[in-house]
C-alpha cells in the first residue's frame, strides 16, 4: 500500500514539474537601487534663493525620501562627501557611505536624520565619490542609480568623467543623474559627460528636477519600434532588434520584433534611464541613435524598413553559394544558399554565385513585399582526363575571350569538374615536355544535366 501510494506522489510530482516548465515563468523583476551621493563641500555654505545651499538642498532631498516610503521594489543609500574634513587642507578622501542600502520604507527616517547631522566643511571629491559608490552596490540584479547632488566642480585632481564611463561600461551603474544647485554657468557643460545633467537654478527647479529623476526609477515606461514598408506603414516584422546603450556602446536589449494580438506592433518594457541607439537588423541593417525615452509614457520609434524577397533557383544537389552585395559596392552584404528565400531592404544589389564558372547578376531590384527570383541552368559535369600530369587549366569562352577557371598544377592527371553549361576549352602541357610546342588544347560543349568525357591525347 505503501508502495502504490509512493508511486502515484511521485506520478503527481512529476506532472506538476511538467506543467510548470511547459509555460514560459514571467521573468523576476530586478531590484532598484538609489545612491543619493550628496555634497556637503564648503561652497554648500554659499547663500541661493531663501537661504543656504545646504538647507534649502537638505529639506527638499528630505521631502523627496519622503515621497519613496511606499514604493515597493526600492532600496536606498547615501553617501556623502566634504563632511568629515575641514577645509584647508583639502581631504580628497572625504567620502562616506553614511545609509548603506535598506528598503526605501526603513531609509526614510534615516536619511533625514542623518542629513539634519551632516555640516558642509571640506572639499569635493567628486570622481572619488563616484567611485567608491560604484562599490557601494551590492552584487546581483538589479538596477542601480545614482544621483549626484553637487553645487561645484571636482577638484581633487581625478576625471569624475571617466569613472563615470567606467563603471556604465562595467554594467555595474547606470547612466548617473547629475542636479547642479545654483552652479556657476561655466561648469555647466562639464557635468555632461558625468551623466544626465539638470540645472537648478531654482529652489522650484530642485523639486520639479528631483520629481523628473525619480520617475526614471519607479514609473513604467514602454515603447514601441515601428517598422515602415514603403508607404509609411508599420507592417514589417520578424526582424531582430537591438537596443544599444547610447552612451557605452553596449548592447542593453536584444528582442525579435512582432505583431501583438491586435496587429500592432508590440510594446516593450525599456528602462527610461538611458539613451539608446535602436538597430533593426535588416539587411543591411537600419538604426537611429539618441532615442530619449519619457517616463511612465508610450513612445513610438519609427525605422525605415521596407523589404522584399531575393532568391537564386538552381535545380541542384550543390548547395551553392550566393555573395549579395549592395550595387556597385565590393563590400559583402550577406551571403545565401540558393533556392532560399531572404529579404532585403528594396533597393538594387550585385549576386554573384558561386559556381563554376561564377554567375553574376547586376542591378538586381527588389521591391516591395515583392518576390525577385533569378534562375540559373542546372550544370552538367566535364571528366577531364590528362595522358599524364601537367599544368594548364580549363576555359570557359566568352564569345572571342577565353576566361581561365580551373587550373592543372601537375598533380593529377583526372578532373572532374561540375560545370555551367556552355563553350570550354582545356590547354594542356605535359610536366616532362619542356617546349611550348607540345601544348595541346581542347574545345567541348557541355549541356545543362549532361555529363561529358574529356580526353587529352
Amino acid at each position: 500500500m505503501i508502495t502504490k501510494n509512493y508511486k502515484i506522489f511521485a506520478l503527481t510530482t512529476l506532472l506538476l514539474l511538467v506543467s510548470f516548465t511547459a509555460f514560459p515563468q514571467k521573468k523576476k523583476e530586478p531590484v532598484n537601487r538609489i545612491l543619493f551621493i550628496f555634497d556637503a563641500s564648503q561652497s554648500m555654505l554659499a547663500r541661493w534663493q531663501s537661504g543656504r545651499k545646504i538647507d534649502i538642498a537638505k529639506n527638499l532631498l528630505s521631502n523627496m525620501v519622503d515621497s519613496l516610503k511606499d514604493v515597493e521594489n526600492l532600496e536606498v543609500g547615501l553617501r556623502v562627501y566634504g563632511h568629515t574634513s575641514g577645509y584647508p587642507p583639502q581631504d580628497c578622501d572625504d567620502t562616506k557611505l553614511e545609509i548603506n542600502f535598506i528598503p526605501s520604507n526603513l531609509a526614510t527616517d534615516r536619511i533625514k536624520a542623518k542629513l539634519n547631522m551632516i555640516r558642509a566643511r571640506g572639499t569635493t571629491p567628486i570622481a572619488h565619490s563616484l567611485e567608491e559608490g560604484a562599490k557601494d552596490f551590492p552584487s546581483g540584479d538589479a538596477r542601480n542609480i545614482v544621483i549626484l547632488i553637487t553645487d561645484g566642480k571636482e577638484e581633487c585632481n581625478m576625471d569624475p568623467c571617466a569613472v563615470s564611463r567606467l563603471y556604465q561600461r562595467q554594467g555595474i551603474i547606470l547612466k548617473p543623474f547629475v542636479i547642479g544647485v545654483g552652479l556657476d554657468e561655466s561648469w555647466k557643460k562639464s557635468f555632461d559627460c558625468i551623466g544626465r545633467f539638470f540645472d537648478a537654478s531654482k529652489e522650484s527647479d530642485f523639486t520639479n528636477i528631483l520629481n523628473i529623476v525619480i520617475s526614471h526609477v519607479i514609473d513604467n515606461t514602454t515603447a514601441q519600434v515601428n517598422l515602415l514598408d514603403k508607404n509609411g506603414d508599420p507592417t514589417e516584422t520578424n526582424v531582430p532588434l537591438t537596443f544599444y546603450n547610447d552612451f557605452t556602446g553596449a548592447a542593453k536589449y536584444n528582442y525579435i520584433h512582432t505583431m501583438n494580438a491586435y496587429g500592432n506592433p508590440d510594446t516593450m518594457v525599456i528602462d527610461p534611464v538611458l539613451s539608446y541607439k535602436v538597430v533593426a537588423h535588416t539587411i543591411p541593417p537600419v538604426s537611429t541613435d539618441s532615442i530619449i525615452l519619457t517616463p511612465g509614457k508610450h513612445t513610438i520609434i519609427p525605422l525605415e524598413t521596407p523589404q522584399g524577397k531575393l532568391m537564386i533557383n538552381m535545380n541542384s544537389k550543390i548547395k551553392y553559394q550566393c555573395i549579395v552585395r549592395s550595387a556597385g559596392v565590393d563590400t559583402t552584404l550577406n551571403v545565401q544558399k540558393i533556392n532560399e528565400k531572404i529579404k532585403y531592404l528594396i533597393g538594387k544589389y550585385d549576386v554573384e554565385i558561386l559556381t563554376l564558372p561564377r554567375t553574376k547578376f547586376k542591378d538586381v531590384e527588389v521591391t516591395q513585399n515583392g518576390n525577385t527570383k533569378y534562375s540559373i541552368p542546372p550544370p552538367g559535369i566535364a571528366n577531364i582526363m590528362l595522358p599524364s600530369k601537367g599544368y594548364g587549366g580549363l576555359y570557359v569562352q566568352n564569345g572571342d575571350e577565353l576566361e581561365q577557371i580551373y587550373h592543372f598544377k601537375g598533380e593529377q592527371t583526372q578532373h572532374k569538374l561540375t560545370l555551367l553549361p556552355g563553350n570550354y576549352t582545356v590547354v594542356f602541357r605535359a610536366k616532362s615536355a619542356k617546349s611550348y610546342i607540345y601544348t595541346n588544347e581542347k574545345s567541348f560543349k557541355l549541356k545543362s544535366g549532361k555529363s561529358e568525357l574529356i580526353k587529352i591525347y
